[in-house]
């Protein structure tokens, strides 16, 4: 496993506000130039490196001269405004030093619900890639509610590794990596060098807070290692205090944990389907329509009964059974407004009805993933 993680191409970075604030003192400016140096020597090698950074908040905590971190909103997105200045002029002036050119992409959890939004922050991202720019991607901190904000940067980076579909999220922390127990309460507590990222017995291992400068602790790195692996992405989990840790462990060395995706890629992204985008409405099916997702096939208007709620083409979108019950989900080829005129009727009937037909499936089987 450890020789599949030297074979990344393309790898997501996540480096924690504890690391990049000196434990909320201010920017770690020591510690960011020697992750653009690293960073820099990937570039060398020929892989697409892109950078989740926390730091935003805890860096406008200190600038403010806040010792504990706020709860409200309001006060968050306002340390969130300050920081994000002084921490994307640090990384520009680093990066440069290497010859890098960086980017700041900002993103709440809507973008990527929405599937517009989702592409369009795929097809940015994928453009920096190709002109070797180094993306720096943070929650946008500064317009985030309860209802849209991801909560940790943890998250962020799987979420991320799905989007650009990484070979690798390595998420640099301030501990080597996952243990058996809390290794500051339990002295016995061993490191974990390897495991499967869905083997639900990390979670309980994991469980326990961050400190009061991060959001997160090691239950996010774990729940975002059981997200990444849905993509086929594996997630190590390395100390960024340790000397060249990340060029360490993609060299393969054995450093830190190493959780590692079992899936396929095209099980993952069904899966990171059914787990991450908010639907947008819902088709009722009947019970023959039901039965052919179970045997595998795409879904056809003619098997639907109603629609619910208004989307655009590409929307995810909930398939319900006749009692109510969600059978699956899947990104609709028509809108509510062209799946409604087409609804009970075959294929053969929806150039006629419609004036043109852009898929024969009102879902294909390829975007849809049984519950």
């Amino acid at each position: 496993m450890r020789r599949r993680i030297a074979q990344s191409r393309r790898i997501v970075v996540k480096v924690g506000s504890a690391l990049v604030t000196n434990n909320g003192a201010g920017l770690a400016h020591d510690f960011i130039a020697d992750c653009a140096r690293q960073i820099a020597t990937l570039h060398e090698n020929g892989l697409q490196v892109l950078l989740v950074s926390s730091g935003a908040i805890a860096a406008g905590m200190q600038r403010l001269g806040w010792s504990t971190r706020p709860q409200a909103m309001h006060d968050l997105q306002a340390a969130a405004a300050v920081g994000q200045m002084g921490l994307a002029q640090a990384y520009e002036t680093t990066f440069i030093e290497h010859g890098l050119k960086a980017a700041q992409i900002l993103l709440t959890h809507e973008d990527l619900s929405d599937r517009r939004r989702y592409l369009n922050a795929r097809n940015t991202l994928q453009a920096l890639l190709g002109y070797s720019v180094v993306p720096i991607i943070n929650e946008n901190d500064t317009v985030v509610t309860d209802e849209i904000k991801f909560g940790d940067n943890d998250t962020l980076g799987a979420l991320v590794a799905n989007l650009v579909e990484a070979d690798a999220l390595v998420i640099l922390t301030d501990q080597r990596g996952l243990y058996t127990a809390d290794p500051r309460q339990d002295a016995g507590a061993k490191l974990i060098s390897e495991g499967r990222a869905d083997d639900k017995q990390y979670e309980t291992m994991a469980g326990g807070a961050g400190s009061g400068i991060s959001k997160g602790g090691m239950i996010t790195k774990v729940r975002a290692a059981q997200r990444a692996a849905r993509s086929g992405a594996h997630t190590l989990i390395v100390s960024g205090r340790e000397p060249d840790s990340l060029l360490r462990a993609l060299h393969g060395e054995v450093i830190g944990t190493l959780l590692y995706a079992s899936e396929s890629p095209l099980a993952a992204r069904k899966q990171w389907l059914a787990d991450h985008l908010q639907l947008a409405g819902s088709l009722v099916l009947d019970a023959g329509a039901v039965n052919a997702l179970h045997d595998g096939r795409s879904l056809l208007p003619i098997g639907v009964v109603h629609i619910e709620g208004e989307f655009e083409r590409g929307a995810a979108v909930a398939c319900r059974s006749a009692d109510g019950s969600e059978v699956a989900r899947g990104l609709v080829n028509y809108s509510s407004s062209e799946a409604r005129r087409i609804a009970r009727h075959g294929t053969q009937e929806i150039e006629a009805l419609l004036g043109y037909i852009d898929e024969e499936e009102l879902i294909h089987r390829d975007n849809l993933i049984l519950l």
